[in-house]
């Protein structure tokens, strides 16, 4: 190893690290051959964790020996000839189900060690890996799903996402971090890519430098949710285009040789942020890269949320970008075929993904954009979805992952399409659902969130459950949603909402998003509608 791991001597290492110590983390890809051949049963059950290197997760039950993978995507972009791989591998080994995940990754099912070789000699051919998908490790990079056509940029951000990226794939100087890293590149002013919830982000801003105007990025750090959700610190300082990646690699080595290892649940860039305080954190970034100028002007004006609905002009004269709105984030592998025929035919084959688990069809001619929506898969994969499937938000659930205690993808996705079939509101309102504290489905920033307990009842026993939380947003820097008070059924979940946001119609002023309309009224009286609501479903007899 070309550093030296400073934290090895410290008495109190957790478990995990210790196991790291011995073994690094990537070594899994040199193991998988062997155990592919020999099947499941020849893997040892503490090796299993080590397979999060390779993007893998043992679904639920894990004894049943069926693999959770992700496909790292940098910015979502694709190519046809990687669409049409990936696609090819939810058909021959998942079962036909192609996920899109909340950080621009493709996620497969009930994959087989068996299949494992010969899924990563296809991706390989394409340029796709599952490197740093998931593990103590730098995460798939979001970025702009629009970069090199966005009207809406400072400039084109691929080349560099794609350079920091390339610097940390297979990089064992960096493949022991102190749990999982997470980083967004942007130069989007709409905050394409949530950049307060990150470990890392850089975002759009400009400086005078020398008399001369120059773009580049600002720097924010300590962002992340799970069970202790905190919003992302911007630091003093500029960095221009050409420095991200040595900026990029000082933050990580900071995380790698300063954060924490004695407990896991400490382990997140946050705390380590939150105890030093930005100044400090800036000043050990400076001893790593040496000298950069302060902040410029911040030039961002808003938050998207990472929605692109709808057929747009690009930077591009006569090009159209088109925005699909896929329920759940959930397709199969024939629609993905499909959706790479015409982009194809009508593009220039590219597909992109994005964090709100949608798509786009890029460099659409302005002739041919009618054709595209006359296509038959953009039925259900729509440019106009109705208010409440087309901002609905869902983890995986209990349905394969082993952290999860409800189910949640299908859930969500029936309680949307209930809610558009009983009640329209002008207005979008955005809901995620989660199925634990973790958060893949980023509760902490739904207009409702929606998080997965158990709850023990009279007549029932356990069963599964929801707390309710309202009021999230990333606008103007962030504020993450309140809790209301009461835990409701999962059976009873929708006609609760239903009450809910038919309240929220009746009270609500013309145009008055659901943020807006929570910070009018407070917290108060939704909790006293949802108590009402609750007790009139559940009469104390």
């Amino acid at each position: 190893m070309a550093y030296e791991k400073i934290w090895a001597n410290n008495p109190n290492l957790n478990k995990t690290e210790l196991k790291k110590l011995k073994k690094d983390g990537l070594k899994i890809f040199e193991d998988i051959p062997y155990y592919a051949q020999h099947g499941f049963a020849s893997i040892p059950k503490e090796e299993w964790d080590y397979f999060k290197w390779a993007g893998l997760y043992l679904q639920k039950p894990k004894e049943a020996g069926y693999f959770m993978m992700r496909v790292c995507v940098p910015s979502g972009i694709l190519n046809n000839e990687q669409l049409k791989t990936l696609a090819g591998i939810a058909r021959d080994y998942g079962r036909g189900i192609f996920d899109i995940t909340t950080r621009q990754a493709v996620q497969f099912h009930w994959l087989q060690i068996e299949h494992i070789p010969d899924i990563f000699e296809r991706l390989k051919r394409v340029g796709l890996s599952t490197a740093g998908a998931c593990g103590d490790i730098t995460r798939n990079i979001v970025g702009n799903p629009l970069a090199g056509i966005d009207p809406h940029e400072l400039i084109d951000t691929t080349g560099i996402v794609r350079e920091v990226y390339q610097f940390f794939q297979h990089n064992e100087d960096f493949s022991n971090l102190p749990r999982k890293y997470k980083m967004s590149i942007s130069a989007n002013v709409y905050n394409v890519t949530n950049a307060e919830i990150h470990c890392v982000s850089f975002t759009p801003a400009k400086k005078v430098i020398d008399g001369v105007e120059t773009v580049g990025f600002h720097v924010k750090v300590g962002g992340g949710l799970s069970a202790a959700p905190y919003l992302a610190q911007t630091l003093d300082l500029f960095v221009k285009p050409e420095q991200v990646k040595d900026v990029a690699i000082a933050i990580t080595t900071i995380f790698r040789d300063y954060g924490y290892r004695e407990k896991r649940h400490r382990a997140r860039l946050k705390f380590l942020v939150a105890d030093w305080g930005v100044e400090k954190f800036k000043e050990k970034v400076l001893e790593l890269t040496g000298p950069l100028p302060s902040k410029g002007e911040d030039v961002q004006k808003g938050w998207n949320a990472g929605y692109l609905y709808g057929a747009h002009p690009q930077k591009q004269p006569g090009l159209n970008y088109i925005g699909f709105n896929v329920p759940v984030g959930r397709l199969s592998a024939d629609e993905v075929f499909e959706i790479a025929r015409v982009a194809k035919q009508y593009g220039n084959g590219e597909v992109r993904l994005c964090n709100s688990q949608n798509l786009i069809i890029p460099n659409v001619r302005d002739e041919h954009v009618d054709a595209v929506l006359q296509e038959n898969v953009f039925e259900r994969i729509t440019i106009k979805p109705k208010s409440f499937i087309g901002y609905s938000v869902s983890c995986t659930g209990i349905e394969y992952c082993n952290l999860a205690l409800v189910e949640t993808k299908e859930r969500m996705r029936r309680i949307a399409e209930y809610l558009d079939d009983h009640l329209e509101i002008d207005v979008p309102v955005r809901i995620h659902m989660v199925g634990c504290p973790n958060s893949c489905g980023q509760r902490q920033i739904g207009d409702i969130g929606l998080q997965g307990i158990k709850m023990k009842t009279k007549d029932k026993g356990m069963v599964e459950a929801f707390e309710i939380y309202v009021g999230g947003t990333l606008q103007n820097g962030g504020k993450f949603n309140d809790k209301l008070k009461g835990k409701v059924d999962a059976e009873q979940l929708p006609e609760v909402l239903l009450h809910l946001l038919t309240y929220f119609k009746e009270t609500k002023q013309p145009g008055e998003t659901f943020l807006e309309y929570v910070n009018r009224i407070g917290l108060e009286q939704l909790q006293t509608k949802l108590d009402n609501v609750l007790n009139q479903l559940n009469p104390v007899v």
